[in-house]
């Protein structure tokens, strides 16, 4: 039997995380011996294996993740709120039983004092497949996770904006030196979820001659699948005649990638246009654990806090018209797959791998770019349509078709067959 062990930073914690987990799950379902094992472990999960072996060495890893960020702020510029890695600790991973018994290695998320260049290079000593899934862009650049404008990937990092001392030989160029000696060493085929993050790969320097597929993640379509919603509000304790707009707003503070002040200033927008008829439509948010410090918001508004079940989260979608999501730089944003599968349309910016989910007019809107006029245009639009109950169809036939977990598994199996099928001439082609 096919062994597959999955090596991310955190258990199901993050995007990231989560589609680790999901295709675990997938590909367990089609009878791979898949494991995932964690840097550090939140849960109790038993079938989760992790590097600490005790509560001391827990507590090791634990340091050194708030060590990092602590100390990257001696580095970055006041104000900078871009997620940034530096690559100073990492740990051995090649002498954990589960890493030597797989015959394929398949990367996730990887930072957080988990797995820096040297440690990466190091997997080559076992002459295992490689499989990497990009989640974000820190893998090919010189540590920050969202590039936004910045191209210095494309060529060498080096003065790097986020930098307070940014100079050609700065610590992004350093970082980037570090991995362009590893990458050298190490042969892995690069997965990109989303035609956007394959569009990004394909331009990174660092990513020259790497084999490179496009599969996307996957999620439980049972368990985000269209109910009632009626039954949905209900549970939720929401009004069952108003138009309800979901979203999982977040305050810009550290995120200013996530688009917060677009999706407030179109909700003002979209209040005006709606004139009279502004009281039918409320606003529910989800995954907020601070309530005090919001904005005010142009309508009556609802606060579920942070939801700590897929169910309760299905039950969300199910009980939304329309699910908001104002990001500015996303891979494939979960929360997106998450409504469509519950068959709730999705208004967002064309960004990212949105658009990959997202199909205009059919299952949701694609607002143009960095325009909040044209997101309010989006809820005008699934307010307006004569035929909400189609959209909601077309919504979860566009998971069912590209991101099942069926559909997804195969993709990652056939890839896993074809590098145990000829290995040697995969290394070979990274020489």
């Amino acid at each position: 039997m096919l062994k597959v062990v999955h090596l991310n930073t955190y258990d199901g914690n993050g995007g990231a995380g989560r589609a680790c987990l999901r295709l675990n799950r997938a590909l367990l379902s089609q009878n791979i011996n898949s494991k995932v094992i964690v840097h550090y472990k939140f849960g109790n999960n038993a079938a989760i294996g992790t590097f600490n072996r005790n509560a001391l060495q827990k507590a090791w890893a634990a340091g050194l993740i708030v060590l990092e960020r602590l100390l990257a702020k001696a580095y970055l510029k006041p104000g900078k709120r871009t997620p940034f890695s530096f690559a100073w600790f990492g740990r051995s991973v090649i002498h954990h039983p589960d890493v030597k018994a797989a015959d394929v290695i398949h990367l996730h998320w990887v930072n957080h004092s988990f797995m820096n260049p040297a440690h990466l290079a190091e997997l080559t000593k076992l002459g295992k497949p490689v499989v990497w899934t990009f989640h974000d862009s820190n893998a090919f650049t010189g540590g920050c996770h969202v590039r936004y404008t910045c191209r210095h990937f494309e060529q060498q990092c080096g003065n790097c904006p986020l930098l307070k001392n940014e100079s050609p030989n700065d610590e992004s160029n350093q970082i980037w030196q570090q991995k362009d000696q590893a990458y050298r060493q190490l042969p892995f085929t690069v997965i990109a979820p989303s035609t956007w993050m394959q569009q990004s790969v394909q331009a990174a320097s660092l990513m020259r001659g790497k084999p490179l597929l496009q599969i996307p993640n996957t999620l439980e379509t049972d368990v985000f699948a269209p109910g009632s919603q009626t039954d949905a509000r209900q549970a939720l304790g929401l009004p069952a005649d108003k138009f309800i707009f979901l979203t999982g707003f977040m305050p810009s503070r550290k995120d200013l990638h996530k688009g917060g002040a677009y999706l407030l200033e179109s909700l003002h927008l979209l209040k005006a246009q709606l004139g009279s008829r502004a009281g039918e439509a409320e606003l529910v948010i989800f995954g907020n654990r601070d309530t005090e410090n919001m904005p005010e918001f142009p309508f009556k508004t609802h606060f579920l806090g942070v939801i700590n079940s897929d169910e309760k989260l299905a039950q969300c979608y199910n009980a939304a018209d329309a699910f908001l999501i104002p990001s500015l730089e996303d891979n494939l944003p979960y929360t997106v797959m998450e409504s469509l599968s519950c068959g709730t349309p999705v208004v967002a910016f064309t960004t990212g791998g949105i658009s990959d989910m997202v199909q205009h007019e059919h299952n949701g809107y694609l607002a143009e770019y960095r325009s909040a006029g044209s997101f309010a245009a989006g809820m005008a639009w699934v307010w307006q349509h004569p035929s909400r109950a189609h959209v909601r169809q077309q919504a979860r036939q566009t998971v069912m078709d590209k991101f099942s977990e069926t559909v997804v598994a195969a993709q990652h199996i056939q890839r896993y067959q074809q590098l145990l099928a000829a290995p040697a001439a995969i290394q070979e082609a990274h020489v």
